[in-house]
């Protein structure tokens, strides 16, 4: 099965078209490097929690909407050589392309597929 990396972010509401900007070039460097899909979901109905959510994990400010992504690929085995060559593309480097979000309080990882319907 496919390999899965996930992400969460807050985006400060305002840099939304930035946001969606930034993310559409990061899909063309991915896929580029072997990802076959990547999804950005822009937060809709994502409530507080009282033990854990989606708001507390990113320590969501006010005026920050909490961004749900993944990128899927063919494999663990390329996702690894994918993600290194992303990495270090010249495209996403911060001085020339700095991300419009705080990148500290990211929450990613890397996840094997068991179940597909």
């Amino acid at each position: 099965m496919n390999y899965v990396d996930g992400f969460v972010v807050a985006v400060p509401t305002s840099n939304k078209d930035a946001y969606i900007h930034h993310a559409r070039l990061a899909a063309e460097i991915f896929r580029e490097h072997g990802a076959l899909r990547i999804t950005e979901c822009w937060g809709d109905d994502v409530p507080d929690g009282k033990l854990t959510s989606f708001p507390m994990a990113v320590k969501l400010e006010p005026e920050e909407t909490v961004v749900f992504s993944w990128i899927e690929w063919p494999s663990r085995e390329v996702r690894d050589v994918g993600m290194q060559k992303v990495m270090e593309d010249p495209r996403l480097k911060q001085d020339s392309n700095p991300m419009p979000f705080d990148g500290k309080r990211m929450i990613y990882g890397g996840f094997r597929m068991v179940v597909d319907e």
